[in-house]
């Protein structure tokens, strides 16, 4: 029997078991490289991340906004426009929209979802585009608060890190408040409040279901689903995520549709451009700016309580367009049209004429369309956008045009501004033509008492021009100035009885070529005049020689007492108002006039606070009695004869008593009216922006300007009660002769009624026989440090 040899398998099989250990080594260590290689990674990515920390510090920007005295909204700063909302403000079905639209799992996973990864994966396929995403709420609470927005594959795996880290940090609750508030919806709105402001003009509490699922579908890609640019896509959008919330049952199918089929009122868009904007907002925005920095006011969301009166703002626009326009009309003739429009562009300018033109309401300026014009009754037939209109020859005869020339100043497709002057049966409106003034002009108000900033309108067009006229602006009050060298007078001894001369002045200056002669705006010279009639009657040469007998230098101090800072030129040019000032100014200078001797600084802010609630600053008035109440009701009373009998009677017009003083500078470049009731002291002024620009012929403080106060302040008033200026102690009346200043019986013919404090005048004594004699023969000599002061007479 044959012996069994050795087996040929045994090497193959040893070879094979070499080989497969060989293998498995080799694996081995490429899996314990690639295991050591990806926790290296691991450990760098780890060290790369941001800490999660800070989330639960979330201080994000906020919008600081900015409210008048009575609550409306008037103004917002920000960097990004975002309001804080604490979760639990946020309704219940306004969060399970954005759950089903963004992330119906949240409260399930641990803050990546891969089943819902290869859900939206599986829809998109269907779909064959994107229609969902498997990024979760967390997930986007990372990428927008803690990463960079770039797609590479580390920045994915940190994002998915970090979700994971928060998602074991924060609660479900905290994350989704991070999101509500943090997330982007377009057009600049940061969060679902400033969303629901934003495109619905209401509190996110507010929000119907048609609106939350709207809102809710935006994050995705906001400009894609704006409502405002794309309105079908964003209802294809609203629809999407109603349904995804009917799948998962948050609400019914039958409610889905009903919500559907609701009908969306958006919002007007409104991003507060200058168009909403104004002085007084502009105004407030740089105080605060200045005292907190430009950090404090555009990110930390202050809300800022304002001194404004919003209908009186508005009150004081319409009184200062007014009458800025009819100066216009009484010196300039018209102007011309601004284009023409072929006829085959019209669809498309009436388009643009109708979102500029906005509601049409009577009184307002808009702009129109000619869309022809009839030779026989030289009427145009107008278009503006949302309605038509007509322009009959009477609407434009303040042109001054004859009716040849009519009908080639009228053609059709011309772009021309006209008034709406009232509506008709049929829907249209009879217009009045209208053009841009040229000239400028400011009002401002406080309450006197206070020093409270009712109104502030810095110039006719704010969207235009924001120099404020009102405290930037630097111009020569003309005789405005005078109640300040009066004031001075009276509390120097002098009376409302004391007389003074009105003659020829002839003043030696060596830095002009000639003397100075200082004159009356009518050129003539009355004589002996009292005091008051003086300044009634705004005489001029009577002032600079009051001016000259009390002394420049106490005169500038008084100045400085009632609240004048701007430097004033030690020249007795001073009495005519040849130092620039401010509106502010003056109008703080005449407070202590309206409030019985006590100055208060105009001011805008009463409160503000932070973020939180907290009060950061609270205005406190500060009054400080720099004049006695009887020389400031001599003032007053003074300053009623102005209105009364002066040069700014148009000023009775309100209806109730009041004090002012008009001021016209050289060659009619400036005109001013200041005047007060017992409540509200307002101020205007009105003039080109170029210094050498004249109004126009006649253009004085009573003609320009005061027709200005009168508006505002009728209609602003209207409804107030009639108030009397009050009397002090001390004070006693008396009729007297205007130009001997003796005082008369009541039952005397003639004379007028003044005001005296402590007792009647006997005579004339006192400061009355201070005056230089050389004033009143006109001998005198003065010398100028300006030679500009002097060039010409102010009055």
């Amino acid at each position: 029997m044959r012996k069994p040899g050795p087996s040929k398998r045994a090497p193959k099989r040893k070879t094979f078991r070499w080989f497969v250990l060989a293998v498995a080594s080799v694996l081995f260590c490429l899996v314990l490289i690639v295991g050591v290689g990806l926790f290296a990674f691991y450990i760098q990515l780890d060290r790369s991340l941001p800490s999660t920390q800070s989330l639960k510090n979330y201080h994000p920007p906020l919008v600081s906004s900015v409210y008048s005295a009575d609550g409306e909204l008037i103004g917002e700063f920000f960097i990004e426009r975002r309001y804080l909302i604490p979760l639990k403000d946020v309704p219940a079905m306004m969060i399970k929209a954005f759950l089903a639209a963004e992330d119906v799992r949240f409260y399930e996973h641990g803050g990546v979802d891969f089943f819902g990864i290869l859900r939206a994966s599986f829809k998109n396929l269907q779909a064959g585009e994107i229609v969902q995403g498997g990024s979760t709420i967390t997930q986007q609470v990372v990428k927008s608060l803690l990463l960079t927005p770039e797609k590479t594959l580390a920045r994915k795996m940190k994002e998915a890190l970090l979700a994971y880290r928060i998602d074991h940090t924060l609660s479900k609750d905290e994350i989704l408040y991070l999101y509500l508030n943090q997330i982007y919806f377009g057009s600049g709105a940061y969060g679902v409040e400033a969303a629901a402001r934003t495109y619905f003009n209401k509190h996110v509490q507010d929000l119907t279901l048609p609106e939350a699922a709207l809102l809710a579908g935006l994050p995705k890609a906001p400009s894609r689903f704006s409502p405002f640019q794309h309105p079908a896509v964003a209802r294809e959008r609203q629809g999407y995520v109603l349904q995804r919330m009917a799948e998962v049952g948050f609400i019914t199918p039958e409610e889905a549709q009903k919500a559907m089929a609701k009908p969306l009122q958006l919002a007007k868009p409104k991003h507060w451009t200058l168009k909403e904007l104004d002085s007084f907002t502009e105004e407030v925005r740089r105080q605060v700016e200045a005292r907190y920095g430009r950090d404090m006011l555009y990110k930390e969301g202050l809300t800022i309580h304002t001194t404004l009166d919003s209908k009186g703002q508005k009150i004081a626009r319409k009184a200062l367009d007014q009458g800025l326009r009819e100066l216009d009309k009484r010196h300039k003739s018209y102007r011309g049209v601004h284009a023409n429009v072929p006829r085959e562009d019209w669809p498309g300018a009436l388009r643009v004429l109708a979102q500029s033109n906005g509601e049409l309401t009577q009184g307002k300026v808009v702009a129109a369309i000619v869309r022809s014009f009839d030779e026989r009754s030289r009427a145009c037939q107008i278009m503006f956008g949302k309605g038509e209109g007509k322009l009959p020859a009477s609407g434009y005869e303040w042109t001054r045009v004859s009716a040849k020339r009519a009908s080639k100043m009228f053609r059709a497709g011309d772009i021309i501004r006209v008034r709406l002057d009232k509506p008709l049966e049929d829907g249209s409106w009879m217009t009045v033509l209208e053009q841009d003034p040229g000239m400028e002009g400011a009002l401002m108000a406080i309450a006197p008492d206070t020093g409270r900033v009712l109104v502030m309108v810095g110039g006719r067009n704010f969207e235009k021009s924001q120099f404020n006229r009102c405290t930037q602006a630097i111009r020569q009050p003309g005789s405005s100035f005078k109640p300040i060298i009066y004031a001075a007078a009276l509390d120097k001894g002098y009376t409302e009885a004391s007389i003074l001369v009105d003659s020829p002045l002839v003043l030696d200056d060596h830095s002009l070529r000639g003397p100075w002669i200082p004159s009356n705006y009518d050129r003539k010279f009355w004589g002996p005049i009292s005091l008051r009639k003086a300044l009634v009657n705004s005489r001029n040469v009577v002032t600079v020689k009051l001016l000259d007998a009390i002394g420049v230098h106490y005169a500038i101090d008084y100045a400085r007492k009632l609240g004048i800072s701007a430097p004033l030129t030690p020249t007795l040019a001073l009495a005519l108002g040849a130092s620039g000032l401010t509106l502010s100014e003056l109008l703080t200078a005449y407070s202590p006039f309206a409030a019985q001797g006590e100055r208060v600084e105009p001011y805008l802010v009463e409160k503000i606070y932070d973020r939180h609630g907290g009060l950061v600053e609270e205005h406190q008035v500060n009054r400080q009695q720099v004049i006695s109440p009887q020389t400031a009701y001599l003032m007053t009373n003074l300053l009623e004869g102005v209105v009364l009998e002066g040069t700014g009677t148009k000023a009775k017009e309100i209806g109730r008593p009041a004090a002012g003083k008009t001021g016209t500078t050289n060659e009619m470049k400036d005109a001013w009216f200041i005047g007060f009731t017992p409540t509200v002291l307002a101020g205007v002024w009105v003039g080109y922006d170029d210094h050498n620009i004249s109004l126009g012929k006649g253009e004085t403080g009573g003609r320009a300007a005061c027709p200005i106060w009168v508006y505002f302040m009728k209609e602003y008033m209207m409804n107030q009660p009639i108030d009397t200026f009050a009397i002090p102690e001390g004070i006693v009346f008396a009729k007297m002769n205007s130009y001997t200043g003796a005082i008369s019986k009541s039952d005397e013919p003639g004379g007028t009624y003044a005001a005296f404090a402590g007792s009647l005048p006997t005579g004339r004594s006192g400061p009355d026989s201070e005056l230089s004699e050389d004033l009143v023969t006109g001998s005198g000599s003065y010398t100028s440090s300006s030679e500009s002061f002097f060039k010409s007479d102010l009055f």
